[in-house]
């Protein structure tokens, strides 16, 4: 099994704090995005990971070695490729076409899930669903009535189907889906002006392809740092504990639970949680902090935050509200 992972956007909607950080790197419960991503489905599939293929943008050596570290620490080799202009889905997916042989999942970045079900291999495809209530802004699936996919729309102007794809597929021949992603773009075929991996799904069920759907218990986006915020609540409702990481010291604090802390944190005079994640070698004094994302190196004084997102190296006196901090900004 490989898992492929396009993850070449900017992150426009998640600035600041992609002006530093690759957003599927960002961290969710201590954890970023991609490492939690493709941890959840190397959860569910029923063979071994062989190989985590990353799809990036021009984002630097450093971020290149993380994501081999991760693809190493579920036990898989991870391949770095490259894409350099932004042409859509398909594109995207063909940009790592060297490995994209034998069962294949491919998996969008930005996307969390929890799922309760273990991937069958033995189906041509899998496609990854969600029901939701305004389904107008996502590619759906219409089913008949034996659960086989009939029709994939993207983005419907009129209803049609309230089952959402999530952004990730499965397919049992990745030599077959290179053959149809190559054909795609070879033909010109284009949805507003981008090659889109709905089209490709569509010539491959005409030429007989059965593709099923999987459905997920939770669906997590991380467009945004509102959503990104509520993505780390609900993990660490899943994880119903606090979790803690290393050396952590706690000088008369209060931590409500469910909360994650790095390694070397300070708390002092504070309240923390819940739904509060802290990085690494962060201090906080004299603070009231709740749902909120904090990374590593942060020292937040006379502090009372929500609903906020705190950058590396961050350093915020006396401020309550709900920020969005980048990486070595200063507020007093």
């Amino acid at each position: 099994m490989k898992i492929i992972v396009p993850m070449a956007g900017r992150g426009s909607r998640l600035r600041p704090h992609t002006l530093t950080i690759p957003k599927p790197l960002m961290p969710v419960a201590g954890k970023p995005i991609v490492h939690r991503l493709v941890e959840d489905i190397t959860k569910v599939s029923n063979e071994k990971v062989d190989e985590i293929a990353f799809i990036i943008g021009d984002f630097g050596d450093e971020t290149e070695k993380q994501l081999l570290e991760i693809a190493e620490s579920l036990g898989a080799k991870g391949s770095i490729y490259h894409q350099e202009e932004a042409l859509g889905t398909a594109h995207a997916i063909l940009c790592a076409g060297d490995s994209l042989d034998g069962n294949v999942v491919v998996a969008f970045a930005d996307t969390l899930f929890k799922a309760d079900f273990t991937l069958d291999t033995q189906n041509d495809g899998i496609i990854w669903v969600n029901q939701i209530d305004n389904p107008s802004a996502f590619g759906v699936v219409k089913l008949d009535e034996e659960g086989t996919i009939t029709d994939f729309v993207e983005k419907p102007k009129e209803f049609v189907s309230d089952l959402a794809i999530i952004g990730i597929y499965y397919f049992k021949d990745g030599k077959n889906l290179r053959a149809e992603l190559q054909h795609l773009i070879d033909s010109g075929e284009r949805e507003n002006g981008e090659y889109q991996i709905t089209n490709v799904l569509e010539n491959m069920k005409s030429k007989g392809a059965k593709f099923k759907t999987g459905k997920v218990s939770a669906w997590m986006d991380c467009g945004n740092k509102n959503i990104t915020v509520d993505t780390n609540k609900r993990v660490l409702d899943f994880e119903g504990k606090n979790i803690i990481e290393g050396n952590f010291t706690n000088n008369n604090s209060v931590i409500i639970e469910p909360c994650f802390i790095g390694d070397n944190v300070t708390l002092t005079n504070s309240v923390v949680g819940p739904h509060v994640s802290i990085g690494n070698n962060t201090t906080i004094v004299n603070s009231v902090i709740d749902n909120s994302i904090i990374q590593n190196h942060a020292h937040i004084e006379k502090g009372n935050m929500t609903n906020s997102m705190i950058g590396n190296y961050a350093k915020i006196t006396g401020n309550s509200q709900d920020l969005s901090v980048g990486d070595y900004t200063e507020i007093k």
